[in-house]
């Protein structure tokens, strides 16, 4: 068979998944439909839950208690009273699928993310699809707070009777996202992670037993995350967990005793795919082993999960990732490693000042790459106040020089049009 990408084989892959199994070509599918606006046309979460969400992201203050964490006979109780509400509630309630979603007087806002063309492609694609088009979508939540800097969505795939997907939405357009994201590795756990994890826990209670867990981007990491940091109950049900080019987490993060636990208890169910010119999925430290799949495009525009590419329904992997990802991988690492805790906020902080007043409308518009990326990154840095360009000048000075110290070694063949590539569309 010749080697197609994503939407040829949510096109060509016909057989139901009874007969082929979800697999991560299906998991990278949903985890971009999770990039849509399905509020209004996808069932939501109960409002208690909602609320219990919130407090779990530090939104709200509370303390809502959620599954899992239940210290008294009293708490146990409610919790299977919500799961039992919960249950009648999807009874009561139409299922959506795929092909609600297809309503183009919402097309202007409904999709976001990097690659919105692609994902408004796939969603057509996959309402087509006998493969896809008769699970159900549940448990949509979009949380959206910008002085807090948090972002999540997620949203449920179910096969009734049989299993259900969690997925868990990458980064959006919004600069609280991609805030969010620098602050992954400056103050772990952010508001996403423990959201990730208590959504999990919400809805596995009345979610069928067999569960998959997965996201792109970011939504790799979160899927990560929760199923290290749910109960081992609801963790003993995860048949996968796909994460697809997630950046990982900070140093030393998960090497509490609880999740050296969790990681040795999800060992052979972790799936981690990253393109091999892979630079997301590089930055920080993996919680598992990547396969490394051959994509069509070049640099930075390998993160795109439509340029992977798929045969006889499963990526077609390299034996590992090229040496200007291993590369970026030190480089990165090195140059967070560098700062201090008290530094690298200031750092981070300095940067979306700059990247706020370049003039762009969303962030989308500078980390999408491009000539307009281009435009505002020198507007950005033109129109840094002093106080600002005291910070960046230093912090990126010292990330030219651990580059070029590499590249003098050798190590870093082909960096250079890697980064080249995000202003090159």
């Amino acid at each position: 068979m010749r080697a197609v990408d994503l939407i040829a084989y949510t096109e060509t892959e016909l057989r139901p998944f009874d007969e082929r199994p979800l697999g991560a070509v299906d998991s990278a599918i949903l985890s971009q439909l999770c990039m849509i606006d399905g509020s209004g046309i996808v069932p939501g979460l109960r409002d208690a839950d909602v609320t219990r969400l919130r407090c779990a992201g530090g939104i709200d203050d509370g303390d809502a208690a959620l599954p899992g964490t239940e210290g008294t006979f009293l708490d146990r109780l409610s919790s299977a009273a919500d799961a039992l509400a919960d249950r009648f509630r999807a009874r009561g309630v139409r299922a959506a699928h795929a092909g609600d979603l297809l309503a183009a007087e919402r097309y202007g806002t409904m999709f976001t993310g990097l690659d919105q063309d692609n994902i408004k492609r796939e969603l057509a694609a996959v309402a087509a699809s006998p493969r896809f088009r008769t699970l159900e979508l549940r448990d949509y939540v979009s949380l959206l707070d910008g002085p807090r800097r948090v972002q999540f969505s997620a949203t449920c795939y179910v096969m009734p009777g049989a299993w259900a997907y969690v997925g868990f939405r990458g980064t959006d357009t919004s600069f609280t996202g991609w805030r969010e994201n620098f602050d992954m590795a400056l103050t772990p756990p952010v508001s996403a992670q423990r959201m990730a994890a208590a959504y999990l826990e919400l809805v596995a209670r009345h979610l069928p037993e067999r569960l998959y867990v997965g996201g792109h981007s970011k939504g790799g990491n979160l899927a990560t995350y929760a199923a290290v940091r749910c109960s081992a109950r609801v963790r003993s049900r995860i048949a996968r967990v796909f994460d697809h080019d997630g950046p990982g987490f900070k140093a030393g993060f998960l090497s509490d005793e609880a999740a050296c636990v969790a990681l040795q208890s999800l060992e052979g169910r972790m799936d981690r795919t990253v393109p091999v010119d892979s630079v997301v999925g590089m930055i920080m430290d993996a919680a598992a082993p990547a396969r490394a799949v051959r994509s069509r495009a070049s640099g930075i525009d390998q993160h795109s999960v439509f340029s992977w590419e798929v045969e006889d329904g499963e990526f077609i992997c390299e034996p590992d990732v090229s040496s200007s990802a291993r590369a970026t991988h030190e480089v990165l690492g090195t140059w967070l490693a560098s700062f201090s805790n008290e530094e690298l906020p200031e750092v981070v902080d300095a940067l979306f000042r700059a990247l706020e007043a370049s003039g762009a409308r969303n962030a989308g518009e500078i980390f999408g790459g491009g000539p307009r990326a281009a435009q505002l990154i020198r507007e950005a840095l033109r129109s840094a106040d002093d106080r600002t360009r005291a910070v960046l000048g230093p912090a990126f000075g010292k990330l030219a020089q651990i580059a070029a110290e590499r590249i003098a070694r050798g190590a870093m063949a082909g960096i250079a049009q890697g980064f080249a590539s995000l202003f090159q569309r």
